[in-house]
């Protein structure tokens, strides 16, 4: 169980407490923990190294929501429940989860969740990933139109039962808060009702406030109470969002067709918000404009009024809001099938990069010119042009890039290398990581896995802007090297795969085979003496000498070599199979750049005869951070030591790059 909370002087930490049996966890599942009280016992939690540049970073996370730090908790008393109002609205929250779940069918939770308390922690990652490449992730976000919707609702229901105005204004005054702190007070909703507070308050005060200056007294507010908050991507989205609508007025009224008039405000707010996405996210869904046109009215004025018609009835009147789910149930499922299927179509998505930081300043003068000349009316094709080149600048950037770069992924404990070849025309990935993962009692599994594919090896590739994997190999048939494979295969394309003979009829490899299958990509099986074809290098495999497949002994051995590198990559390579490239290698493996380690710093492998013959300017062992196994072993570690063999390993010292300039330099960057 992870959250924030606060100590007794109030510093906010990150705490983690990990529960020890299936009691323990449903007596915190029926429960809001908001307000609990406990004295603790706690451990320093290690200090291991981000995945990559483009990985989750924890520490970013702890400073964008004002946090000190990280704590473990190793003991822990219950002392009470603290009872204030923050305490009782969250206790509300909770209960109005628990009746969501309660109430609703099980395929409409998510959404119900997501749209009535802000809550997405059920939405399945297929649906995310759906929302995401269509570009309407922000319906699940309650936004300002949200707010608007629920304030006009209020506001007419009051008006038309006889209240006064004044007395409506003070309700929804008093009530606006309160519904933010049930919707989960994200930035975007406090966002909302803060610009509604300022201008309602205004009212009140018969000094109507211009909607821009009630903007700025909103933000001027955030930032003093919550400095940190500036850190959030949803805080910069939110208020850029909005600015951007806000100074587009004259554009908005330049048509008074409903169609036009929604393709400004969708075109106005993803101009503004493109290069802060890029930045964050490395890519942008192109699509979005066509399907914002179609989602955003549909969701804001019938399933978003239907969710609060429903949970109102689950209340009042359940029997016909149970008559209502089964009409409402099967429709909004084939919503769930269209969007799924809308998604697969190609090329919806634009990931040229991370973008450099000048690039966005690039960005940002480039879109402020375009809006003005807009309004303006004046020089629109010349600054038109200008935007694209942009455009172009950022997506052609990557493939200036004159060097050769293997970088060894830190995937955890596994293997993952990437090989990008001078100005990226040929790109090659040995192995994509992937978990040994073990049977977990029931209560100890989540409701989505996690994957070293999906949430490690993708945004790598994506940040790099990499799309397409001229040849992937996978080194053999252990989870550690191939489970990732599936997820990439399903996030970029790939136009063949290599993988050791006999290796594919393993029951580890039935899931990546089916979507080989589904994708009808070619896949080869290589042993020693085949080559792939490269411009820049030789490369060619110098294992496994014979088709029958026993496990590690049976890596595939990848050998890139030129006039002014030569690097080896071994897999799961054991001590056997280490002897036998002596034998049949010993001149042509002499002496190299760069060794990956076999088997993860394994005693098995990294045997001294090897390492003496191959004697690397630098070894590279792919092993995870404080591994159960406790690679990389002593004894390996010893004998680098002794050879005076240079050493990296990815899980403590992170993702590793090596980059060969076109005079042959060789330089080790280390992403950490």
């Amino acid at each position: 169980m992870r959250g924030f909370a606060l100590s007794e002087n109030k510093d906010k930490w990150y705490v983690q407490l990990k529960l020890e049996s299936e009691q323990h966890k449903e007596a915190f599942i029926e429960h809001s923990v908001a307000g609990l009280t406990m004295n603790v016992v706690t451990e320093e939690i290690s200090n291991r190294p981000k995945a990559h540049l483009y990985a989750f970073d924890i520490e970013d996370y702890l400073q964008s929501n004002g946090s000190v730090g990280q704590l473990q908790i190793s003991q822990y008393d219950l002392i009470g429940q603290k009872k204030d109002f923050i305490t009782f609205m969250a206790s509300r929250r909770f209960k109005m989860k628990q009746h969501i779940q309660e109430h609703f069918p099980l395929s409409l939770q998510a959404e119900a969740e997501a749209l009535l308390i802000g809550s997405r922690e059920q939405m399945p990652s297929d649906m995310q990933n759906a929302y995401q490449t269509l570009g309407i992730t922000h319906l699940f976000a309650i936004s300002g139109l949200h707010v608007a919707l629920i304030v006009w609702l209020m506001y007419e229901m009051m008006i038309r039962s006889g209240i006064r105005r004044e007395t409506a204004n003070w309700v929804l005054i008093i009530a606006l808060p309160l519904y933010a702190l049930l919707a989960g007070g994200a930035p975007s909703v406090w966002r909302s009702v803060s610009v509604t507070e300022i201008v309602l308050i205004s009212m009140l005060f018969q000094r109507k406030i211009a909607i821009e200056d009630a903007f700025s007294l909103s933000i001027i507010g955030f930032v003093f109470l919550t400095p940190w908050i500036i850190f959030q991507i949803g805080f910069q989205l939110s208020y850029l969002a909005a600015f951007s609508l806000i100074y587009s007025s004259i554009l908005l009224k330049s048509s008074q067709s409903y169609l036009i008039h929604s393709f400004i405000i969708t075109a106005v707010c993803q101009l503004i918000v493109y290069p802060i996405l890029l930045y964050h996210f490395y890519e942008i869904s192109i699509s979005s404009f066509l399907a914002n046109l179609v989602f955003v009215p549909l969701f804001s004025f019938l399933i978003l009024p239907l969710n609060l018609l429903l949970l109102v009835l689950t209340f009042l009147l359940p029997f016909l809001s149970n008559i209502l789910f089964i009409i409402y149930e099967p429709s909004r499922n084939l919503l769930d099938i269209f969007i799924l299927n809308l998604a697969t179509l190609p090329f919806q998505m634009w990931n040229p990069m991370k973008p450099q930081p000048w690039m966005i300043l690039l960005a940002y003068i480039n879109v402020l010119v375009v809006l003005l000349s807009l309004e303006r009316k004046k020089k629109v094709f010349l600054n038109s042009l200008f935007f694209f080149f942009t455009l172009v600048v950022i997506q052609v950037a990557p493939y200036m890039d004159s060097s050769t770069r293997i970088t060894f992924v830190n995937v955890g404990q596994g293997d993952c290398v990437l090989i990008e070849m001078p100005y990226r025309k040929q790109v090659i990935m040995i192995d994509t990581g992937g978990l040994l993962r073990f049977d977990q009692e029931m209560w100890k599994q989540t409701n989505e896995p996690y994957e070293i594919g999906r949430q490690i090896v993708l945004p790598f590739l994506k940040g790099k802007g990499i799309n397409t994997i001229d040849t992937l190999i996978i080194t053999h048939a252990d989870a550690d090297h191939m489970e990732g494979a599936e997820e990439v295969l399903r996030g970029v394309k790939v136009k063949e795969i290599h993988i050791t003979p006999g290796s594919a009829g393993k029951e580890v490899m039935d899931d990546l085979w089916m979507e080989i299958e589904k994708q009808r990509i070619p896949i080869y099986e290589k042993k020693a003496g085949d080559m792939i074809l490269s411009d820049y290098f030789l490369f060619q495999y110098l294992y496994p000498m014979e088709e029958i497949y026993e496990g590690n002994n049976d890596s595939l051995v990848l050998s890139m070599r030129n006039n002014n590198f030569h690097g080896l990559f071994i897999g799961d390579l054991e001590e056997q199979g280490e002897l036998d490239l002596v034998e049949h290698y010993s001149k042509g493996i002499q002496q190299i750049d760069v060794l990956k380690v076999g088997h993860h710093g394994s005693k098995t492998s990294s045997n001294e005869l090897f390492l003496t013959l191959v004697q690397p300017r630098l070894a590279i062992i792919p092993a995870g951070f404080e591994n159960r196994y406790g690679h990389p072993h002593p004894e390996v570690v010893e004998r680098l030591k002794e050879l005076r063999i240079p050493y990296l390993q990815t899980g403590t010292d992170g993702t590793i790059e090596v980059e060969i300039n076109k005079s042959g330099d060789m330089f080790v960057t280390i992403h950490d």
